[in-house]
């Protein structure tokens, strides 16, 4: 059985208030659509996943997703289910989903493919907790109801024929279509996670639900100290009769900083990102180092929180610096100031920095990432 997930992501999303359409608006860190695409990618029932977008948002779609698959969708979202099936080809099943519900769960997905082996469709959905009253308010009994949530599976050939037939208005979800040809769909208990992302707030209620994890990892580096070479510590030029030898710029600093960085997201370390041996880095700025780790956390929805950095030499005096080196890490980091510590210390004359022979830097970083959805 050939199973395909189809996020339907061709809105506009304007009543969330964003200034981009929802399903791109960042929510932990991530564009909104990223989330769904990634669930369904990691399932191992599912072979293949296909986006359909807005026409026009195809640069919208390629920062978010890259390399994803996608198609463009029509004025209603029914057209654009309706290409969407045609675009899946030979797929036995499909799950139709909304990409304003970006939290999908491994759970749900299991019991609406096992609902299609005695049903047509299956849709998750949770009970009505709250009172219901009518304009003039007439109290709705809520026994008997439930809300509808997506992701909805379906044998892709019902689904088909049930958009190919559908003659009435333009339905709210692709289960009432399937009930109007005569197909059976079953109900399955839904998540909390799967709320829908409409008003501005509910970003707010979205990332609530995420189960965060707090990361700390520490860096070290060392550089031997020369003549006639510039003094870089925490992307600023010190002035000192030597400077610090290596291939780049040679801030130890930044060096230590980003490696603290790549440890939180178990990502190596920078000789392995920016290898010594590549000429493109001899002399290289290292603040293009850090950022790139901050980058690779930030595409794991990361959220630096914390970097705390301690120098230690006999020389210079790192006290009339730390003011613009603590400014330029946290220009480098985009964080403020008060989330970057800048220490310095000596080894009372002993060792190679006791000596005068070299600075070495120690650091360690704190981040927050979201956790996977349970």
């Amino acid at each position: 059985m050939k199973t395909v997930a189809l996020i339907v992501a061709a809105g506009k999303g304007e009543r969330t208030g964003t200034a981009l359409p929802k399903q791109y608006a960042l929510l932990a860190g991530r564009p909104m659509l990223a989330w769904s695409h990634e669930a369904f990618c990691a399932h191992p029932a599912i072979d293949a996943v296909v986006v359909a977008i807005g026409e026009g948002q195809e640069a919208l779609f390629s920062d978010a997703l890259p390399d994803a698959r996608y198609l463009i969708g029509g004025a209603s979202r029914r057209e654009t289910v309706q290409r969407g099936l045609v675009a899946i080809g030979d797929a036995d099943q499909v799950l139709i989903h909304d990409a304003a519900r970006p939290f999908v769960t491994p759970e749900v997905i299991d019991r609406l493919l096992a609902a299609l082996a005695t049903a047509d469709g299956a849709i998750p959905v949770r009970p009505v907790v709250d009172t219901l009253v009518t304009d003039d308010g007439a109290t709705v009994p809520r026994d008997g109801l439930s809300r509808v949530q997506t992701p909805q599976a379906f044998r892709a050939a019902i689904i088909r024929r049930a958009h190919e037939d559908w003659t009435g208005e333009e339905p709210t979800d692709d289960a009432q279509m399937v009930r109007a040809l005569g197909g059976s769909v079953a109900l399955v208990q839904g998540n909390a996670m799967l709320e829908k992302v409409t008003w501005p707030g509910d970003f707010a209620a979205a990332e609530a639900r995420i189960g965060w994890e707090t990361r700390t990892a520490t860096g070290f580096d060392v550089h031997r100290l020369e003549d006639g070479e510039e003094l870089w510590l925490g992307g600023v030029l010190v002035p000192h009769t030597q400077g610090l030898s290596g291939h780049s710029d040679a801030d130890v600093a930044l060096h230590a900083l980003t490696d603290a960085l790549l440890g939180t997201i178990a990502a190596g370390d920078i000789g392995q990102h920016f290898p010594p041996s590549d000429p493109q880095w001899r002399g290289a700025e290292s603040g293009q180092f850090l950022r790139h780790a901050a980058s690779l956390v930030a595409a794991r929805g990361g959220q630096i929180m914390f970097v705390d950095l301690t120098l230690i030499c006999e020389a210079p005096k790192i006290g009339p610096h730390r003011p613009s080196i603590q400014a330029r890490i946290a220009e480098l980091l985009g964080l403020s100031t008060d989330r970057v510590s800048v220490k310095a210390t000596t080894t009372e004359r002993l060792g190679f920095t006791g000596r005068g022979e070299g600075i070495a830097a120690q650091a360690a970083a704190t981040i927050r990432l979201p956790g996977r959805m349970a």
